[in-house]
């Protein structure tokens, strides 16, 4: 299956391109899904049909569906949510502050999610394409598995470490103490979440089938977010193929009034082609009328994609690298934005910390570079270059191994 997300600034078209690559796709005789995770449910709007939270034909080959985040929230986590409530409630808090308590910041969006695994898994379709929220929610979205796989990991030890092996016996000992047990079907399900939080991890970095793409318009402010965005995705490690610049006016045609924005438009349009490149950058026309319905979908992906079939590479390079150069080994992170001084690097264990501002990532280092602190990092043509000296890795063992004898 491939994997096409969407995302950019409120309001520069993103659902209307998200809508339209997916009936290109389904022309181009790709079984094709396209999923919101917007809370607006802009979706519908845009094919002008109701939809719901599970698949709605469309046409041929295309379905589209509206993810409800609390019916999610309810099939994955009900069982647990049911253990903690009564946990809380027995303590004193009201049921509704009860039911609060258990669901955990960014929950909803996690178990959206999981229908991406699920789709994909399914057989059913050869094409996925996220319409998803706003720049801000959607870098809160991609980023839930590596902000939350830390905390999962630890309730996941707990249960398999403590709780499981401790349930039984204590639950013989008496009711009292029985009810504080969590239940089987509760454990499991923290599992399964974990597990699948992995997967999803895995599904949405892997450069072969999911790849990113930035609707923006040529005005400063979604130029800006989309660089942060840019910046922040390749942190992740989410490839990024494409740049959609939308709404821009018809520069042989005399705009009146606008003729003014016509001027700062195409401005910012040659420091965006400057800026993002070498990602090929879309130019989109602002249309006379509204881009709503199949048919006006039809037509905007023609002029998106022409003969191009939208499921291709539109530029394949990863955004994290891992490069040795004789006894130097580098980890190599594609920021294309990022101030260096904003950037700062260590490593605890086998893991790597990245962090830019606000926004961490964590990437699991190959054993032979265990142990062994980084050099220097150097931020040249874009790419943040972190060395770790393997030679100097060989001098430690052979001074432990000495101390050692």
């Amino acid at each position: 299956m491939r994997i096409l997300t969407f995302t950019g600034k409120g309001g520069v078209g993103k659902t209307s391109v998200s809508a339209a690559t997916a009936v290109r796709l389904s022309e181009m005789g790709h079984r094709t899904l396209v999923l919101s995770t917007d809370p607006a449910h802009s979706l519908s709007d845009s094919f002008n049909l109701p939809l719901g939270a599970e698949p709605t034909k469309i046409k041929e080959n295309l379905h589209a569906i509206e993810v409800n985040p609390y019916v999610d929230l309810k099939q994955n986590w009900h069982s647990v949510q049911k253990y903690y409530t009564r946990i809380f409630m027995a303590q004193g808090v009201s049921g509704v502050m009860a039911d609060e308590m258990t669901i955990l910041p960014g929950m909803e969006e996690l178990f959206s999610l999981l229908r991406i695994k699920r789709y994909k898994n399914s057989g059913l379709y050869d094409a996925l394409v996220l319409d998803t929220a706003p720049t801000g929610e959607t870098l809160r979205l991609l980023s839930l598995p590596d902000t939350l796989s830390w905390g999962m990991k630890a309730v996941k030890n707990v249960n398999k470490y403590i709780v499981r092996p401790l349930s039984k016996p204590l639950s013989r000992m008496s009711d009292k103490i029985a009810y504080y047990i969590p239940p089987e079907e509760a454990i499991e399900s923290v599992d399964q979440v974990f597990d699948e939080l992995e997967d999803i991890r895995d599904i949405l970095t892997d450069t072969v089938l999911s790849t990113v793409r930035l609707v923006m318009n040529a005005e400063k402010m979604s130029i800006k977010e989309t660089m942060r965005a840019l910046t922040y995705l390749n942190l992740y490690g989410f490839k990024v193929d494409m740049v959609l610049v939308n709404k821009l006016l018809d520069t042989q045609e005399n705009s009146g009034y606008l003729e003014k924005w016509k001027g700062i438009q195409q401005k910012y349009l040659g420091e965006i082609e400057e800026g993002f490149s070498p990602l090929p950058v879309k130019k989109l026309k602002m249309y006379d009328q509204e881009i709503v319905g199949v048919k006006a979908l039809e037509l905007f992906s023609h002029d998106i994609y022409g003969d191009t079939d939208p499921s291709g590479m539109m530029y394949d390079e990863p955004p994290i690298k891992f490069v040795r150069k004789g006894d130097i080994y580098e980890v190599q992170l594609k920021l294309m934005f990022a101030n260096p001084v904003d950037i700062d690097v260590w490593v605890t264990g086998d893991e790597l910390f990245v962090s830019i501002g606000n926004q961490r990532k964590i990437i699991t280092l190959p054993v032979s570079l265990t142990g062994l602190e980084p050099g220097e990092a150097v931020f040249k043509d874009k790419w943040l270059h972190i060395p770790f000296d393997l030679e100097n890795q060989g001098q430690h063992q052979r001074t432990r191994e000495m101390h050692k004898a």
